[in-house]
């Protein structure tokens, strides 16, 4: 029950994300800066969970480090609202990004430790997203604070970053260590996925070990998918806000979370008949799918129907990256695990994906942005193809 209460009180302080584009061009930025900074909002991601995830496994506690990252949000949410200046921007973008890419490595390395291998993580996570629905549906339509200035939205960052905070804070001790008495039990006994998701022994007992050849391709499965996904996560409220004229950032953004809940109940389940890869592929044909939706028809009921395709670009995507990953190292190294894929499998192609797409928004337009990335998430499955194919071969 406590895992349920983190997530759902935690979630409320990624709302605001949802309009990170739109504050950014709120303070008169060109598409072309604003990819920029949405890509250093990433980059900023990727060192953060490495350097909060080494800590946190070398010192066996997450909460000192969950603390820092959401009291990121807090303090930095005004400052970016207030002050337009590239550098000062830039600082605090960076910031927010650190807070926001590192808190969710912490956060999933202490459900995986205390669910084990078996525990049904995407349940716990299903209540993260219905808080996080709640949250952007009262920005939406509240009329205290509306968030369509950047100082409005700031001060959302700051007053979800400080409950984020606060319920972290007065969690007990003994759920955020790092489980390492458990390790040897959890390996022994609780591994019952599928062979595509199992851990190679060796693996298990050698954290040096943790880059697995399997482990890269998986990767880089996970990376092309997210590098697909980039323009949606990062240009599509901006699209629907700037080109469509539709104030509806806060809706599209509740509607994808909403049908991603219902594939977070089920993944357990479908990750223990199909295996975590095949349906990381999976998500990446819908990924491909849902590009095409948006770049071949500029319209309000098409981009609802793209946005029910978020149930498996991300509410089957999501849980299966982390099974993945999770049973791909040891117990006493999930944090530095699960920041490899938050960072190197997300983090980073998200951030080239946002510095490439405000260039080619500046001279193509968002639907030429939307139509050519629909190349990496062919890419994502080819790799799949081709890692099952060389599998195959080799136990045959």
């Amino acid at each position: 029950m406590f895992l349920i209460l983190v997530y759902f009180w935690t979630f409320i302080s990624y709302a605001p994300t949802s309009y990170i584009a739109v504050m950014v061009r709120g303070l008169g930025y060109s598409p072309s800066t604003i990819g920029i900074l949405l890509g250093l909002f990433e980059g900023a991601g990727i060192a953060g969970p490495f350097l909060f995830g080494y800590f946190a496994d070398k010192w066996g506690r997450y909460k000192p480090g969950l603390i820092l990252t959401f009291a990121f949000l807090a303090i930095a949410g005004i400052p970016l609202g207030l002050f337009r200046n590239p550098l000062i921007s830039a600082l605090f973008i960076a910031i927010l990004g650190m807070g926001y890419r590192s808190s969710t490595p912490l956060l999933d390395a202490v459900a995986t430790i205390s669910l084990g291998n078996t525990g049904n993580y995407g349940k716990v996570r299903a209540f993260g997203s219905i808080s996080y629905i709640i949250m952007v549906l009262f920005l939406q339509y509240s009329k205290f604070l509306v968030p369509d200035t950047p100082l409005n939205i700031g001060i959302w960052f700051m007053l979800s970053g400080c409950v984020a905070t606060l319920t972290v804070i007065i969690i007990p001790a003994k759920y955020t260590g790092n489980g390492r008495p458990r390790a040897a039990a959890t390996a022994r006994g609780t591994l019952r996925l599928k062979p595509s998701l199992q851990t190679p022994q060796s693996t298990l007992s050698s954290p040096r070990k943790i880059l697995s050849p399997l482990l890269i391709m998986g990767l880089l499965i996970i990376g092309f998918n997210r590098l697909a996904m980039a323009p949606i996560n990062g240009f599509l409220p901006l699209y629907v806000f700037e080109k469509m004229q539709w104030n509806a950032v806060g809706l599209i953004a509740a509607l994808s979370a909403t049908a991603e809940v219902p594939f977070m109940f089920i993944s357990s389940k479908l990750i223990r008949r199909f295996g975590a890869l095949p349906l990381v592929a999976l998500s990446s044909v819908a990924v491909g799918l849902r590009l095409g939706i948006y770049a071949l028809f500029p319209l309000k009921g098409a981009i609802i129907i793209g946005q029910l395709l978020h149930s498996l670009c991300y509410g089957i995507f999501h849980p299966a990256a982390v099974a993945f990953i999770s049973s791909s190292v040891p117990p006493e190294r999930r944090a530095l695990g699960l920041s490899l894929y938050l960072s190197l499998g997300s983090g980073l192609p998200t951030m080239l994906g946002n510095i490439a797409g405000g260039i080619i928004i500046e001279h193509g337009g968002y639907r030429t942005l939307f139509a050519s990335f629909i190349s990496f998430a062919l890419i994502s499955v080819a790799l799949y193809l081709f890692t099952r194919f060389h599998r195959r071969r080799n136990e045959a």
